[in-house]
């Protein structure tokens, strides 16, 4: 099988990162050996939402140039992630008769599309739909009826839908930076790609991507994907919080959540202090326990939404791998154990790794879990089919489809 370069691009609220890749057979999944990174700082893109198009399509071109530099290559298309409140997710079923004596691939493909054939308004468009288990005759939990013996066929799809303007302004940023939209996937899709083993999509395990301005929601059990959510909120939060606590500017209530935050007070010692600049020249000394505080209350609200969202459709305790946390807001020291606390259950921080060869370290933090996730899921369609890499006889612009189901 020929080269296959891979590109995977994370376009958030406060970072643009950019991971590049090459395909490296391996038996059962493919593996990625990781060529080159960018990271720049976002400019022009507001909860998730493009406010600025020529200032995001600089960050976009600055992230992928720096991996392209980085790796020696040149890269024509990119798996981008899709994130934010406007997406929305829900279920939809279809049933259909089966005519021959025993089911066929052709019935499965049937099925999917009547499940997929819903009514969307006319400022909306499908990103996914995710198949979940087949039932044959009323018997349910089949994950591939194909040959089985049946009259009826049914099946539930998990559909996910974007605001087609927001989608389609991301596209237009990545097009007008240089590239193509191989395809675009829901962030904590690509995110679970990155940091969970199967053997935990197996057991059952709740992933949490949190980004600055939203945070996604995916649980897993029997392999599949179950339950995907997508919450308002994420990082910003905490930085807003820290504004109006500390009475500063969003640049230095940035810069003292990075350097001196924590999800755990108790751990803070309580007499020590930082100095926060103020306008006439002199810093105001602030206990760093009031500036974990803040945060803890703030992450804790977030977890209790989480919870009452995850209770509604599975019991936390009974999770056989618990909660991973990944995404940029997991840098919070202690943030780990908050979460178990609030979740009840074990909770441990997801690292990119599943899956990586070549420069893996510099993609093994929890930032770029959607940016490393997006290239594998490319190496996942191009074993699949041959086409979605930037090769020299690229052309043709496929979307991703059927594989969906069997690595979602």
């Amino acid at each position: 099988m020929r080269s296959a370069l891979i590109a995977g691009l994370d376009v958030g609220s406060t970072h643009t990162r950019a991971v590049i890749g090459e395909y490296v057979p391996r038996y059962r999944r493919p593996e990625l050996r990781v060529l080159g990174v960018g990271a720049t700082g976002t400019v022009g893109v507001r909860k998730d939402v493009i406010t600025d198009l020529d200032a995001a399509t600089e960050c976009i071109r600055g992230a992928v140039t720096e991996a392209e530099v980085m790796a020696g290559v040149r890269v024509d298309r990119v798996y981008v992630g899709v994130a934010g409140d406007h997406i929305e997710v829900r279920r939809s079923e279809g049933v259909v008769a089966v005519a021959a004596e025993e089911i066929v691939l052709d019935d499965v493909d049937r099925v999917n599309e009547v499940a997929q054939a819903v009514p969307l308004a006319h400022d909306r468009e499908l990103i996914h739909a995710i198949p979940q288990d087949y039932s044959v005759d009323h018997y349910g939990g089949i994950q591939d009826p194909v040959g089985m013996t049946g009259t009826r066929l049914e099946t539930e799809l998990c559909i996910v839908t974007g605001c087609s303007a927001v989608v389609g302004n991301l596209t237009r940023a990545v097009e007008r930076a240089g590239y193509r939209v191989q395809d675009r996937l829901l962030e904590p899709l690509a995110a679970a790609r990155a940091v969970l083993a199967e053997d935990e999509r197996e057991l059952g395990v709740v992933l949490i991507d949190m980004g600055a301005a939203s945070t996604g929601m995916g649980l897993y059990y029997e392999g599949k994907i179950r339950d995907l959510t997508v919450f308002p909120f994420g990082g910003s939060a905490i930085t807003s919080d820290l504004i109006r606590g500390l009475s500063v500017p969003f640049a230095q209530a940035a810069r003292i959540k990075e350097e001196n935050g924590s999800a755990r007070p108790r751990s803070v010692d309580p007499v020590e202090v930082i100095e926060v600049p103020t306008g006439n020249g002199r810093p105001r000394r602030v206990a760093r326990r009031y500036v974990a505080e803040l945060i803890e209350e703030r992450l804790k609200n977030m977890f209790l939404q989480i919870e009452r969202r995850l209770s509604r459709t599975c019991n936390p305790q009974a999770l056989g791998a618990g909660v991973v946390i990944t995404g940029g807001v997991t840098a919070t020291p202690g943030i780990a154990r908050l979460a178990s606390e609030c979740l009840g259950v074990a909770a441990r921080i997801g690292v990119p790794g599943e899956g990586l060869r070549g420069l893996a370290d510099l993609v093994a933090r929890p930032g770029f879990a959607t940016a490393a996730g997006l290239a594998l899921y490319g190496a996942d369609y191009f074993i699949d089919t041959g086409e979605g890499a930037s090769t020299l006889a690229s052309g043709v612009v496929t979307r991703v489809g059927a594989w969906l189901k069997e690595f979602f």
